[in-house]
This record gives structure tokens, sequence and C-alpha cells, in this order.
């Protein structure tokens, strides 16, 4: 009776010394950002549903109207006509959490060092590496779309006069590559009826690569930076268009082609849901081990204004 009392009291002590330790370790862990994995400066991230919720109701909408005169007593009054459609999207409990075991502890603990965190971070990395791949690739199983293929974005290869009446910009000239971006840039603004105006250009990461490190014939201006100065945002709001090279894309057009994507970087245009952020629960004591159960409820992406998004395919 003695012994199993002092056991308990051992394991008693242990606790309470992983469970001072956890909370430092994990403190650290949620401040830590992973550059690489960065998916909400592209993806507005929503977090307003509740914890629990079992879906999210939103809407699609596209319309149009046009303004006319009229006559001071007339009763005709021109009205917008809109398409719009209700979408649910299904929110899933997932989890990644970490252990140590009793002899890691107590070694710990007599030694009076602190517990190796690597295991915590390992898991927080796990769900931003989960979540970042959701956002931009989706996941079949739960029928979620990502961005780099989404259902309804408009789509259209771009213009087929490279060396052999090629699209792939390995065999056009930096003029031809910068009219590409623009007119997909271009294009967006146009079949808006100039309502919408792409900020953020995604490109494979090997294409971003090219054209900053392409100089315009007889210049120093690599494409790249012409671009950045010469693009239809930029010319309409005097501030910077958004370029950055993502890897996932070189296969994502038509023909498994490389792709590069426009759009306007706003929650009004596409969501990602999660309702529930990655966080570690209470030590459970399974047996010899100490079990930090960690979890989080994603709702994947959501565009809800397509045409606010377009692809150009073949680069």
């Amino acid at each position: 009776m003695t012994m199993h009392k002092q056991f308990n009291d051992a394991v008693q002590a242990s606790l309470s010394f992983a469970q001072k330790q956890t909370s430092h370790i994990e403190a650290g862990v949620y401040a830590h950002r992973y550059p690489e994995l960065d998916y909400a400066s592209l993806v507005p991230v929503d977090t307003g549903a509740g914890e629990w919720s079992k879906s999210v109701t939103y809407y699609s909408m596209d319309g149009a109207g046009a303004a006319k005169w009229l006559n001071g007593n007339g009763k005709d009054i021109p009205v917008v006509g809109t398409n719009m459609e209700q979408h649910e999207t299904a929110i899933y409990s997932a989890g990644i959490g970490y252990s140590y075991g009793l002899e890691e502890v107590n070694q710990a603990r007599m030694l009076n060092i602190q517990l190796d965190g690597e295991k915590a971070r390992i898991a927080r990395r796990s769900y931003e590496q989960m979540v970042y791949s959701i956002a931009f690739e989706g996941d079949a199983a739960k029928s979620f779309e990502g961005l780099y293929d989404y259902t309804g974005v408009p789509a259209a290869s771009v213009a087929a006069d490279g060396a052999g009446s090629a699209t792939a910009w390995s065999s056009k000239t930096p003029d031809q590559i910068i009219r590409d971006v623009n007119a997909i840039l271009i294009g967006l603004h146009t079949a808006t009826a100039t309502t919408e105006l792409a900020d953020t250009l995604i490109l494979p990461v090997e294409r971003l690569q090219m054209i900053s490190s392409t100089r315009l014939t007889g210049t120093s201006i690599t494409i790249l930076e012409f671009i950045q100065k010469a693009n239809i945002y930029t010319a309409q709001t005097g501030r910077p268009l958004t370029i950055i090279g993502k890897r996932g894309l070189l296969t994502k057009g038509a023909g498994s082609t490389a792709r590069m994507i426009g759009y306007r970087r706003a929650p009004d245009v596409l969501k990602l849901h999660i309702p529930m952020v990655h966080r570690f629960f209470p030590i459970q004591i399974e047996g010899f081990q100490f079990t930090i159960p960690g979890m989080f409820r994603l709702g994947g992406l959501d565009i809800r204004l397509p045409k606010a998004v377009t692809y150009g395919d073949g680069i």
C-alpha cells in the first residue's frame, strides 16, 4: 500500500512538472511563424463560426445592371439582376498532439532541465502543413477544393505565339511574357465590367524565378521588375501588385500545363474557414505516457465571387 502511494505521489509530482513545462513550451510554439507555410497572407482566414459548428452557409453571387434616364413621374425604375446561389461547407475535426514518457519527464525533473519542445513544434507544424495543403490543393476525401483548381473560376490558356506556336514562357520573348501577365489581369477586369481588379498574382515558383532573373532585351531591368511597375492594378490604384511564387502549380493548368492565378485578395472574394484554430488540451495520463492532445476544426476554402479570380494556363 505504501509503495502504491509513493508511486502515485511520484506520478503526481511528474504531472505537475510536465504541466508547467508544456505551458512554457506551447507559448513559444504558438508564437512561432512558418513563412514557407504562410497561407493566411494569400487566403483570408475566417475564425468567426462557432468552434463546434457543423457547417458554414454562404452565398456566391453574380450580378449586372445599368442605370437609365427617368421620366420625373415615371414608375419604370431599372433594377439590377442577380444570380445568387447558396452553398454549405461542412466543418470537420482533425488533430495532432504529442507525448512524453514517464522516464523522460522524471529524468528532466531530476536534472532540473526543461523538457524538449521539439515534439510540440512538430505537432504545430503538422497542423500548419495540413491547412496550407487544404487552402491551395483542397482535400478530395472531404470534397474541399483549393485555390489552385476551384470549380467555377474562369480559366483560359495564354496566347500560343511562342516559338513553334507554343504557349510556354520558355519559348517566348520578355515582351510576350509581360503581355501574358497583363492579359490575365486585364481580362479579369473587363470580364467583370471593370468592377473587379486583381491585386494578387500567384505564379509557379519556377516561373517566378525565371522572370526575376531574365532581363528585358538591351536593359538591366528584369521582366519581374517591369511587371511590378507596369500593370493595370498599379496603374489604376497606385499600389503595388502582389506577385508571389508557389509550389504545386506546374501541372494545374489545362492539359497538365503550368498555371498562374490572378485574383482580388479580400474576404468577400474568398475565405478559409477555421472555426477552431489548433490548440493543445490538458495533459492526459495513459499508462506511462503523458499525452498532450491537440485539435482543430476546419471547413475548407470558399470562393464566393468566382469571377474575381482567374486562371492563366500554359505558361
